[in-house]
């Protein structure tokens, strides 16, 4: 039984990978086209639409959803997650699909780094190897030292290095607040934050990129559903490293629809960041298995 709800919960999550490498494929393509923080708002209103729905139908309704031990902690992650999502828009533009999740691929390394420091958990010797060979990989992607460096390079880093800083606040107020409470603080704060900024942004768009923003926002809540789901019938340990996929199936759209290449730099770096990745992971599900 265990292993048909782990088969079902790694379906799930190659599924959610799969969204929402597509859905990053439509953010770059209206990014090219329109303002970042219009279309960002935009889909947060339907993000934020989509978490009231659940957690309308969800026990104790929308006043459970909203009563947090940590609220201004709510609102931190949130904003930061807002801040995270527009600079790796931005990324896709300036970089392209391939190198910015090559890049971003680091971010798991980087949870592991700073859980010492962030939620003062013990990180042992072997994952702090891996860690360090998994920013070997990321400077063989970046290639510092190597002709003219371009600081556009950095946009998936410091990217990177928010989602990591989000997962871990996350997991802080996961400590006091159930999930449908964070679920619910980051549609709904995150939509507040990124209207004050994108309104003033507002601008014209074609009819048939409307389309493409409908697709953006239906996929963004379908990806987050199948995700939630996947950790519901699944250990999260055990699904976990299958979400290095998403850097598959974005290089792959990033190629044959974008007509980016597949340097080879980003492609040994990419192999030795999910792979030292995929480690570290497998060290922490040991290591909560023997405890």
């Amino acid at each position: 039984m265990a292993e048909q709800h782990t088969s079902r919960g790694i379906l799930l999550m190659v599924a959610a990978m799969l969204i929402f490498a597509m859905q990053d494929g439509i953010s770059r393509h209206l990014a090219e086209t329109y303002n970042v923080y219009m279309t960002l708002m935009v889909r947060y209103w339907f993000f934020a639409i989509f978490v009231t729905v659940i957690a309308a139908r969800a026990p104790g309704g929308i006043r459970r959803a909203t009563r947090s031990g940590l609220p201004w902690m709510q609102v931190f992650r949130s904003a930061v997650l807002v801040v995270e999502v527009i600079i790796m828009v931005q990324g896709f533009v300036y970089l392209g699909l391939v190198e910015s999740h090559a890049v971003f691929a680091c971010y798991p390394l980087l949870v592991t780094a700073l859980s010492g420091p962030v939620l003062h958990e013990k990180v042992g010797w072997r994952r702090l190897v891996a860690i360090g060979i998994g920013f070997v990989g990321v400077m063989i992607i970046l290639q510092p030292g190597v002709g003219v460096f371009s600081p556009y390079a950095l946009i998936p880093l410091v990217s990177a290095f928010l989602f990591a800083l989000y997962s871990l606040l996350t997991r802080y107020v996961g400590r006091v607040d159930p999930a449908s409470v964070s679920f619910f603080y980051t549609g709904v704060v995150g939509a507040i934050i990124i209207t004050i900024i994108g309104i003033w942004h507002w601008e014209p768009m074609s009819g048939p990129d409307w389309g493409w923003m409908v697709v953006l926002c239906i996929s963004a809540s379908l990806g987050h559903y199948l995700l939630i789901r996947a950790y519901e019938v699944a250990e999260a340990s055990a699904i976990q490293p299958f979400a290095y996929l998403q850097l598959v199936f974005a290089t792959v759209l990033g190629i044959f629809v974008f007509g980016e290449t597949l340097k080879t730099n980003v492609a040994i770096g990419a192999a030795v960041v999910a792979g030292a990745g995929v480690f570290t992971l497998l060290r922490a599900r040991k290591k909560a298995r023997g405890a």
